[in-house]
């Protein structure tokens, strides 16, 4: 058969090519250039095909809306974190920052007495001052993030104890308190909204309309790419992989809509993900960011300003940091002085794993919510199976250290070829 000529054609034509063996050869090729987010897609499906043989109630509605609960504060970590793992840096001081923020959310509504949006607004407002704080030191001192960070997280944990005063505080619930609204952040539920026998309809419709807005951008991107002869799946595959993802979100959200209804907390995750995929995918600041990364010495010859893109992925971290502390605390209806110890390993994990690089400069939002999933899909399960803590740890440990590996063997692949 003769090949085609691929000038009018465009990148359609990327698909017939019969040289290199045709659909097939494109399929592989595609996997290849992304093998890292087709590996932890891979890796999370089956992780939750595991459990769910091994323990029929990993799948019930109820474990599914309680895998939300547990683990929204580390998923919105994640999404400030990889930016800042993007831009070539780490923050080891986030854990501190969410139990300082959320201590200050609890006792601004227990001690003082203030409407809880008010605290809200408050622990927001601390968690920016945190962030650029430790953005001063990193852009404009110029000390890396790492120490900065070790130091801010003794620092800020000092700062949680001092508020809290070494105590823990809890959230009233009753009905004349200011703590109700408050801990229906992390706590609430939008059943009965608009109706529904023994399931919620309104989360249902809501994951329909989620499924086709993402078949819609995915339509988008492939026209795109086809426009400007960029390689693309062949058709079959596309619809393939288009209606599994569809399938799976809507099944998802039938299950859960069979529990308490949809979480006010996947409403606010999912606003963020959407928000920073933009961001980081659209923006000139996003653009930055993965330049600093990628080359900081060819992001400084080309006018990147280097040192304010630093200093607003701190600001942006402590935010982030806030915001996970309000959840935090309002699932949990109270304040800890140890609260958010060790969530600055859950957080990173989760980028990691997710396909973020050690050296910067690559890494999604996307797959640091994947990554982060599968965090969560491992301890619930292994609990869900009665397994210890100290076993959980190895587990998690091990696969942060596969994932790491994992991306090192990539890279010496890519740079081979």
């Amino acid at each position: 058969m003769p090949e085609l000529n691929p000038a009018p054609l465009g990148g359609a034509a990327k698909l017939l090519d019969t040289k290199g063996g045709g659909m097939v050869a494109t399929i592989v090729r595609l996997l290849g250039n992304n093998l890292r987010q087709s590996g932890i897609l891979v890796a999370f499906i089956a992780v939750s095909f595991a459990f769910s043989v091994l323990n029929k109630a990993f799948l019930s509605p109820t474990n599914l809306t309680n895998i939300i609960l547990q683990y929204s504060y580390v998923l919105i970590l994640a999404i400030g974190m990889l930016l800042v793992i993007v831009a070539g840096q780490i923050d080891l001081s986030v854990g501190s920052q969410l139990g300082l923020t959320g201590a200050l959310a609890a006792v601004l509504i227990v001690r003082v007495g203030v409407p809880w949006w008010v605290a809200v607004l408050c622990a927001l407002g601390v968690g920016l001052l945190c962030g650029a704080w430790q953005g001063f030191w990193v852009a404009v001192v110029g000390i890396p993030g790492f120490i900065v960070s070790l130091g801010g997280m003794l620092l800020f944990r000092g700062l949680t104890y001092i508020t809290l005063n070494n105590i823990s505080l809890t959230i009233p619930s009753t009905p004349d308190s200011q703590g109700p609204p408050y801990v229906k952040i992390a706590n609430g539920f939008s059943k009965g909204l608009i109706g529904g026998d023994s399931f919620d309809f309104f989360t249902v419709l809501v994951f329909v309309l989620a499924g086709v807005g993402f078949a819609f951008s995915e339509w988008r991107t492939r026209v795109g790419q086809l426009r400007y002869n960029q390689e693309v799946a062949p058709l079959p595959v596309f619809i393939t992989k288009v209606a599994l993802v569809f399938a799976v979100v809507v099944w998802f959200g039938w299950r859960i809509s069979q529990d308490r209804g949809l979480p006010y907390i996947l409403i606010i995750l999912a606003v963020f993900i959407m928000v920073y995929s933009t961001v980081t995918q659209r923006t000139a600041f996003g653009r930055h960011v993965y330049a600093i990364g990628g080359n900081l010495l060819a992001a400084q010859l080309s006018g990147i300003k280097v040192k304010w893109t630093q200093f607003w992925v701190f600001v942006n971290m402590g935010f982030m940091c806030a915001v996970a502390g309000v959840v935090y605390s309002a699932r949990m209806s109270s304040a800890q002085p140890s609260a958010g110890n060790g969530f600055e390993l859950d957080a990173i994990a989760a980028c990691f794993i997710g396909g973020a690089s050690t050296l910067g400069g690559i890494g999604r939002i996307g797959g640091a919510m994947i990554g982060g999933l599968i965090m969560a899909v491992l301890n619930n399960g292994m609990q869900l199976m009665g397994i210890q803590e100290s076993i959980r740890q190895v587990v998690k440990g091990l696969v942060l250290l596969i994932a790491v590996a994992f991306d090192l063997v990539v890279k010496r692949r890519a740079g081979a070829k």
